[in-house]
C-alpha cells in the first residue's frame, strides 16, 4: 500500500510539473502571434506642410499597386521638398510632381513616375513607368486621396490630388487609394491660397512625408 502511495504521489508531482510548464510556455506564443497580426503592421502617412499634417489612411484593397507605389516614393524620400503645385477651391489640391522641386514653373505639372515597374511604360527607363488603373467605387468626397492621371486610364504615375469638396464627376474615372482622416482644415487653407491663371499658387507649400504604424 506504501508502494502505491509513493507511485501515486511521484506520478502526481510529474503531472503538476508538466502543467506549470505549459502555463510558462503560454505567454511566448500569444507574443508570437500578436507580433505577426497584420493590424499592427498597417501604416498611415503623415503629410507635413507649413500649414500643419494630414494624416492620410490607405484602401489597400482597392488599390493595392497604387498604395504599394506611394508608399515607395515616401520611404524613398521622393516626395520631400516638392509642393502643392494646382490648387483650386471647392475641387482639389495637387501634388506630388518632382519637377516641382526646381523654379520652372512651366513645367509643374509635367513629370513623375511610378515608384516600380508595373507593366506600363519602358522596363529600362524609370521615368516612363505607369500605373495601371485601378477604378473602384469609393466616391471623391472632400478629403479623397487619388492618384493624377492624362487622357490615358493606364497613365498615373506620382501626382496625386485631394479633394476639396464632392467632384462626383470623377468617381470611377480616377483611382481612390486613401483619404485624409486628420487635417482637413490644412485642405482648405491650402486651396484658398492666392494662385495664378494656371491655378499655381503664388507661394511655395512644400510638403515631406513620411509614414507611421496607425496604431501609435
Amino acid at each position: 500500500m506504501k508502494v502505491q502511495l509513493v507511485k501515486l504521489t511521484t506520478i502526481f508531482t510529474i503531472m503538476l510539473i508538466g502543467c506549470g510548464q505549459e502555463k510558462k510556455e503560454q505567454p511566448k506564443t500569444l507574443k508570437s502571434e500578436k507580433s505577426i497580426n497584420p493590424k499592427v503592421q498597417e501604416e498611415l502617412a503623415v503629410i507635413s506642410t507649413q500649414f500643419g499634417d494630414m494624416i492620410v489612411e490607405f484602401y489597400k484593397r482597392a488599390a493595392p499597386k497604387h498604395v504599394e507605389s506611394f508608399k515607395l516614393h515616401v520611404k524613398n524620400g521622393f516626395y520631400d521638398g516638392t509642393i502643392f503645385h494646382r490648387v483650386i477651391p471647392g475641387f482639389m489640391i495637387q501634388g506630388g510632381d518632382p519637377n516641382t522641386k526646381g523654379e520652372d514653373v512651366m513645367s509643374y505639372g509635367m513629370g513623375g513616375h511610378a515608384a516600380k515597374f508595373y507593366g506600363f511604360g519602358d522596363e529600362k527607363n524609370m521615368n516612363s513607368w505607369k500605373l495601371p488603373a485601378e477604378f473602384n467605387d469609393i466616391k471623391h468626397t472632400k478629403g479623397i486621396l487619388s492618384m493624377a492621371r492624362s487622357s490615358d486610364k493606364n497613365s498615373a504615375g506620382s501626382q496625386f490630388f485631394i479633394c476639396d469638396g464632392n467632384p462626383s464627376h470623377l468617381d470611377a474615372q480616377y483611382t481612390v487609394f486613401g483619404k485624409v482622416i486628420e487635417g482637413l482644415d490644412i485642405i482648405d487653407k491650402i486651396a484658398g491660397l492666392p494662385r495664378d491663371n494656371r491655378n499655381n499658387p503664388l507661394k511655395r507649400i512644400d510638403m515631406k512625408i513620411r509614414l507611421k504604424p496607425k496604431n501609435l
